[in-house]
């Protein structure tokens, strides 16, 4: 790489310019800036210009400068040109900031960030399985990890909501909080997320826009049809297709409530011979309604253990989400109801035993797989009334409300 790559144009001796590009969090020292120096050097400790796109400016100290050495964050002293840094004692840097000498203040032409697209709320859990997987199960633990979230990424907002317990967390897509999820996961925590939604705006004279984004599909020839039939059932306009090669690349504009969950759909139908990007293009008139889940669910009204017995007998109803031996809880959705309404089922029933022996008392079962679940399919599966449980091992589909009793009055108020 040395021989061959050349080195980026630096010039190490003119006054200091430093371009940030991305922002982390430390306990202990605070906000930490990532950038890398155009030009000149800088010391720990050295005075120097923040200095916004628009121009306006304001002097700061350095308190102290990181560098990787391999894997590891270690102090240092001083950098010069060229050399990817972090800056830390500087409370109110963004991304697209530059750092300047005192008397040069030159800001690099500014950044523009993607709005967040998609909300959803992240919710304390209370399931009766709540600490058995995970040890940060409270809302203050869950709070603090979102704030500290955000404070490094520009895209995610946190928001609070009428009710200490939940918390509106708003990104740039499914996949851009899929990915703080499974981040929150394997650090321990545990809670509950609503069904995405995306956030609409609405002009002075009533038009209610949503936002549009571009989406590219690189499939095969043969499976070109079902990708346009999919999209285009998605509310999506296809605006060309071009041939590469075996492939075709389609480019649509599709809203982005269409794309909520149609990764998965999408190799489905392929049979695993598409990739799909997409980015925000803009906010665009609302294009209708989107196509939705037109079963009901299986819901479990006791806790236990589901048994086999149980299962072989629910799965005429249904697809089901759990196995023989799998713990549920009254409230959770252990899988899906072939008729649009929901289904309470005792899914822990036992066999009755008795004291007559019979030729075929014991014969052999078996049963159809269970449905398993990713977030991301999980956040798309679910309806408005209904939430993804996340434990560092276990993904659960729940109503938002497990008594059903309650459930039922609310919907006979619904109904009147």
């Amino acid at each position: 790489i040395i021989e061959h790559a050349p080195p980026p144009p630096v010039d190490a001796d003119g006054p200091l310019r430093l371009w940030i590009s991305q922002l982390d969090w430390d306990d202990y020292v605070g906000r930490i800036a990532l950038g890398r120096i155009a030009r000149g050097s800088l010391k720990a400790g050295q005075r120097v210009l923040r200095v916004k796109p628009d121009g306006s400016h304001k002097s700061v100290e350095i308190k102290r400068l990181y560098q990787y050495r391999g894997l590891q964050r270690e102090e240092v002293s001083e950098v010069n040109a060229g050399d990817i840094v972090f800056l830390a004692g500087i409370d109110e840097i963004e991304i697209g900031d530059t750092i300047c000498a005192l008397d040069h203040p030159e800001p690099f032409p500014a950044i523009e960030v993607d709005p967040p697209t998609v909300s959803m709320r992240f919710i304390a859990t209370d399931s009766p399985f709540r600490g058995r997987d995970g040890d940060k199960v409270t809302s203050r633990q869950l709070r603090d990890r979102l704030y500290r979230e955000a404070r490094a990424n520009v895209a995610l907002h946190v928001l609070d909501t009428e009710t200490s317990e939940q918390l509106e967390v708003r990104g740039r897509g499914l996949l851009h909080l899929g990915i703080l999820i499974e981040e929150m996961r394997r650090q321990g925590y545990e809670f509950s997320v609503s069904r995405p939604r995306v956030i609409e705006k609405e002009l002075e004279d009533g038009t209610r826009l949503e936002p549009i984004e571009l989406c590219l599909v690189d499939v095969t020839e043969t499976h070109q049809g079902k990708a346009i039939e999919l999209l285009g059932n998605r509310r999506g306009e296809l605006l060309s297709v071009t041939p590469r090669g075996d492939q075709v690349r389609l480019e649509f504009h599709v809203p982005a409530r269409g794309l909520i969950g149609i990764r998965s759909l999408l190799l489905n139908a392929t049979q695993g011979e598409a990739t799909l990007s997409h980015q925000f293009l803009e906010y665009g008139h609302y294009r209708g309604p989107m196509p939705k889940r037109k079963t009901g669910v299986q819901i479990a009204m006791d806790m236990g253990k589901a048994t086999a017995y149980a299962v072989e007998s629910l799965e005429s109803r249904g697809q089901l989400f759990v196995e023989p031996g799998a713990e549920v809880y009254c409230g959770m959705i252990v899988g899906e109801h072939r008729r649009p309404e929901d289904l309470d089922v005792n899914v822990c029933r036992k066999k009755a035993a008795t004291n007559i022996r019979a030729a075929a008392a014991e014969r052999k079962v078996v049963l159809a797989k269970p449905r398993e679940f990713g977030v991301e399919e999980a956040l798309a599966y679910i309806s408005s009334d209904e939430l993804v449980e996340i434990t560092p091992t276990t993904i659960r589909l729940r109503k938002a409300e497990l008594d059903p009793k309650v459930r039922k009055r609310a919907a006979k108020a619904a109904k009147a």
